[in-house]
């Protein structure tokens, strides 16, 4: 049984999530002044935090090893380092073609400077509002992988979501290693949310 602690954390989650996808709509002209309150009203009392995410395209061609599967996501509205930590899990659109989703691994975010293996390579830093993501499954080569490595650093508005936990099969799952921050921030989330029999119901092996 969800206790109380949890349910306050929960609900001040959604709050935040609430107001800043309102706060994004309202800056991509979608609503306006008069319409804020009630979009972050709307936002709060309807809908989850999460969404199913299935990663099939990934199973047939592994790249990112253990998250191969039926992903719990936890949708974020807005991603930056404050809310997108180094070692998270994320769902983003794919740079090259929008209409499809990656699930990869933050490896570095803005600031950070970028080094190669190749001595012919220059190194950068990492500009504002950009991360570096990687494939989980490191036996992979740079091109096979489909990651920064292949594409280049990506927009954090590119990140959907953050992968809460992971079903392979009914009896294979559980939660996602994320940075410790993440894990302590999504404990409610997960906790309210997660069902594993509506998961499996919507696995697609």
């Amino acid at each position: 049984m969800v206790g109380f602690s949890t349910w306050f954390r929960y609900f001040a989650t959604k709050l935040e999530y609430s107001v800043a996808l309102s706060w994004k709509t309202y800056g991509q002209g979608q609503i306006a002044d008069n319409e804020i309150f009630n979009s972050i009203r709307r936002n709060l009392l309807q809908g989850r935090l999460t969404f199913l995410h299935c990663n099939k395209a990934e199973v047939t061609a592994p790249m990112s090893g253990m998250l191969s599967g039926t992903l719990l996501v936890r949708k974020i509205a807005a991603a930056d380092p404050r809310r997108v930590r180094i070692g998270d899990v994320v769902v983003l659109k794919d740079p090259a073609n929008p209409n499809n989703y990656l699930v990869r691994r933050v490896a570095a975010v803005e600031g950070h400077e970028m080094v190669s293996d190749n001595p012919d390579d220059d190194s950068f830093v990492l500009a504002r509002d950009h991360c570096w993501v990687l494939a989980d499954n490191k036996r992979l080569k740079p091109k096979e992988a489909y990651d920064s490595r292949t594409f280049g650093p990506v927009a954090m508005s590119c990140i959907v979501g953050r992968a809460l936990y992971c079903l392979r099969n009914g009896v294979d799952h559980g939660p996602v290693h994320n940075s410790i921050f993440s894990r302590r921030q999504d404990s409610a989330v997960l906790e309210v949310e997660l069902n594993v029999d509506e998961m499996t119901r919507n696995h697609k092996p």
